[in-house]
């Protein structure tokens, strides 16, 4: 795992927006999307790539991490159209290539099984991006999800639908379950792209970086995957033991080694 604090979110949104570049050179690559805050920066620079430099995504198939269980999909908060409103509507991305959960399934373990399918036939993410959340989930697998688990139905905690209410009327209008891609599904990704900035997620950070990998924290996954990549603000890294290890590394990287 490589750590990079950085001094702001634009400048983790530039260094995303690089790894994702790097990825849309292969000829048929197929990045993972990730909802919420945390992404923004780098989709704005992605999309102003796109606009001023010409970065081309017609090639590329995407893959939601997670949806809302029961809201239509052309609800503006579920996750199928937050992405379209924040990022592809902006690209050259069909939007045919751009594949989610479905949340209105009629038989949900079903949808979560063909979801997973769909993935490994596509021939797996290149490059999964993923935020945190306070208790330390990544997409929506909450603390005690099981580390090797596949794309499933997940019942939300009272903590995390009171963080989402700020995008509904009322914390009533947030769902109470959600379909998510499993841990184990989020590891089989070739890259892992985790970023978060702000003093509310440094605890999380902490324990996902350099506590024991544990269901507890379910981003301590990252430990395992053989390249995963960390992007902090200094708020966010306030609580790491070790950031003046990370500034040193980072200080001492070898060109030819990326992120």
């Amino acid at each position: 795992m490589e750590v990079v604090i950085c001094e702001s979110a634009e400048e983790i949104g530039r260094h995303v927006a690089d790894a994702y570049e790097a990825v849309l050179r292969l000829p048929a690559p197929v990045i993972g999307l990730a909802t919420g805050s945390s992404p923004l920066a780098a989709y704005h620079e992605l999309i102003r790539r796109h606009r001023d430099d010409g970065l081309s995504f017609a090639h590329a198939t995407a893959y939601l991490l997670d949806e809302y269980v029961g809201l239509p999909a052309a609800h503006p908060e579920s996750y199928a159209a937050v992405i379209r409103r924040e990022l592809t509507d902006h690209l050259d991305l069909d939007p045919a290539r751009v594949h989610s959960p479905r949340g209105e399934a009629d038989d949900l373990v079903a949808e979560c099984a063909r979801y997973d399918a769909a993935i490994a036939a596509s021939g797996g993410v290149d490059l999964q991006l993923l935020g945190i959340g306070t208790d330390g989930h990544v997409g929506f697998n909450e603390p005690m999800s099981s580390l090797s688990s596949r794309t499933r139905l997940k019942t939300l905690t009272q903590q995390t639908r009171e963080d989402n209410a700020r995008f509904f009327a009322s914390v009533d209008e947030v769902p109470t379950h959600v379909l998510t891609q499993g841990l184990g599904t989020i590891l089989e990704a070739r890259h892992l792209v985790l970023v978060a900035t702000g003093e509310d997620k440094a605890e999380a950070v902490a324990a996902a970086v350099e506590g024991p990998l544990s269901a507890r924290c379910p981003a301590s996954i990252l430990q395992w995957h053989p390249h995963a990549t960390v992007f902090v603000d200094e708020a966010a890294a306030s609580r790491l033991d070790f950031a003046a290890y990370y500034r040193h590394a980072l200080a001492h990287k070898p060109a030819w080694q990326r992120f």
